[in-house]
């Protein structure tokens, strides 16, 4: 077979980490995808619909750095903008591959199926133009150098990109790549970075101890792979620090002198404090959205403060630019260990633990025992992904053992998004187990790839929180209204549904001790899914949502 345009985007994209293809057939890119299929590094998954796939390639991204989403022109690409927007939004990075019509129908403006019927065929690439960092509507001259700058742009920049492959384009004869895409560039120019090391020494020396030093760390040092040299910066200290809830699981959440996760006026009083009142500060990869800042309500003082963003540094007022996150993470090292080293050595004191005392067996199942004993059920190597609302702030506020990765969506909040994104995570590193917590009116939206999921032979355990509709928007505003009801589903029943030939068990919980013996259950099987159909009150809320509910309800009525 001549080697192609389809196989060089397929040598490509395995060649920057992808393993999984994530999307739905359409007419426009079935001969693409023949090439998927038989490459000896990538696996085709097809999903029940193109929101679950780019859902789907979000999860994978978020664990191996880059993703790949394939559809059909418009009426696929369409349906998939949405969880593009969402990766744009929470810096991931999914090459959004759209299988199109011939370049001889799209020059002869034809009327083809799956368009507008106007001739132009650029309206749906237009579309993406602010949720993308890269764009390329793929022609047989540039087809094989637009790929690579748009792939080395997705892997670079951490967002996502879109490559638009005609019919005929996909099928032209190409030759291989001759080399290897090139590595990523550090542009951190050397000047800035000394000018910045030196304000960050005169900072930390005015502070006078490592005791009084804390950092705070944020979602981007993970997107731009900083994560191992902010364990060296921790380490070096060691200092006290949090992260805001958006990052949860980026740091070990096991050790004595981290303490908590920081949600602006919303935090425990511990968190606050060791933040705020800090005499030096570190920041590193925070963005302060409404939903992680307890609407906007931290209290940072910028003077005594060290900000990384993803090129930028600040001391101060000064900033120093261009200096990658990662360098300036690793120029603090040894001022942090020399700091140390001056300071008198204490230990630090425990953090405190948030727990509730043990309910007796026979308790009827609420929020906070719901959320107090999956935190209990969870073990090293766990990947925990909890959707937006009761899931995402009930389980946020809870200590996670090392070693266990927890994902959500607090900025885009796409309810439904993390069942989906379970079958990404979950073949993005098979060697764990992946732990789903969501509602029941955001699994009824995306519910369709438990299927997927079995067809797989994937095995997470699925915690659906049975309360009666749209608990958190009940919390926010109306809440007796229908519009945030919803119809009642028997999850127990799933099985019989998505998976007759035995592939998931489910089971329905209403009491703590029946919740217990469905997670024991669910640890003693690691070969089947597990679904769990956890019934609280309808209008229990976990206290920090509750806390954000109230302030949200209260912006919105007032904009």
């Amino acid at each position: 077979m001549t080697y192609c345009v389809a196989d060089y985007l397929a040598d490509r994209l395995a060649e920057v980490g992808v393993e999984h293809v994530f999307g739905v057939p359409g007419d426009y890119n079935l001969a693409m995808l023949d090439h998927v299929v038989g490459h000896d590094r990538l696996s085709w998954v097809g999903c029940a619909n193109e929101l679950d796939a780019g859902y789907a390639a979000d999860g994978y991204g978020r664990l191996r750095g880059m993703a790949a989403l394939a559809t059909a022109f418009g009426v696929g690409e369409l349906s998939a903008i949405n969880a593009m927007a969402g990766s744009y939004a929470e810096h991931v990075p999914v090459v959004h591959v759209v299988g199109a019509p011939s370049t001889e129908h799209q020059s002869a403006h034809r009327m083809v199926h799956h368009s507008l019927g106007d001739g132009d065929f650029t309206h749906f690439m237009t579309m993406h133009e602010g949720i993308t960092c890269a764009r390329a509507a793929l022609t047989v001259d540039t087809a094989c150098a637009e790929i690579d700058r748009v792939i080395a742009t997705v892997r670079d920049q951490h967002l996502p990109g879109y490559l638009l492959v005609p019919t005929d384009v996909s099928a032209a004869p190409v030759d291989p790549p001759a080399q290897r895409l090139p590595d990523p560039v550090d542009y951190t120019d050397p000047e800035a970075l000394e000018g910045f090391v030196e304000a960050a020494r005169t900072l930390l020396e005015r502070a006078g101890s490592v005791d009084r030093v804390a950092l705070l760390a944020g979602l981007l040092t993970h997107r731009v792979g900083g994560r191992e040299v902010l364990a060296r910066l921790i380490d070096a200290g060691p200092l006290r620090h949090a992260t805001d809830v958006w990052a949860k699981s980026l740091v070990d959440e096991s050790v004595d002198h981290f303490v908590g996760t920081y949600a602006g006026g919303a935090s425990r009083e511990e968190v606050r404090a060791t933040v705020e009142d800090a005499a030096a500060l570190i920041v590193t990869g925070v963005y302060f959205t409404d939903l992680t800042s307890g609407f906007f309500t931290q209290r940072i003082t910028r003077s005594r403060t060290v900000e990384l963003g993803a090129r930028t540094a600040s001391v101060g007022a000064a900033t120093f630019s261009p200096v990658e996150l990662p360098t300036a993470l690793a120029a603090l090292v040894p001022l942090v260990a020399e700091l140390a080293e001056r300071s008198t050595p204490t230990a630090p004191e425990p953090a405190e633990v948030v727990a509730l005392p043990a309910e007796p067996d026979d308790a009827a199942l609420s929020q906070d025992a719901l959320w107090a004993e999956v935190a209990g059920f969870l073990r090293e190597g766990d990947m925990v992904l909890a959707d937006q609302g009761t899931s995402f702030y009930g389980a946020s506020t809870h200590r996670l053992p090392a070693g266990v990765d927890f994902i959500g969506q607090p900025l885009w909040a796409s309810i439904g998004y993390t069942l989906p994104a379970t079958l990404g995570v979950c073949l993005a590193q098979p060697e764990s187990r992946g732990v789903l917590l969501i509602g029941d009116g955001a699994a009824q939206l995306t519910v369709a790839e438990l299927g997927t999921m079995v067809r797989q032979g994937l095995a997470p355990l699925v915690v659906v929180v049975d309360n009666d509709g749209y608990t958190v928007e009940r919390a926010i505003h109306g809440p007796d209204e229908p519009y945030n009801d919803i119809a009642r589903w028997d999850w127990t029943a799933a099985p019989a549904m998505f998976a007759p030939g035995g592939g998931a068990t489910a089971c329905r919980a209403t009491t703590v001790g029946e919740l217990r013996e469905a997670l024991r259950a669910a640890r003693e099987d690691p070969t089947r899914m597990a679904i769990i159909q956890a019934v609280v009150p309808r209008d229990d809320v976990p206290q920090l949502l509750g806390d954000l509910t109230k302030a949200m309800g209260q912006a919105n009525s007032s904009s």
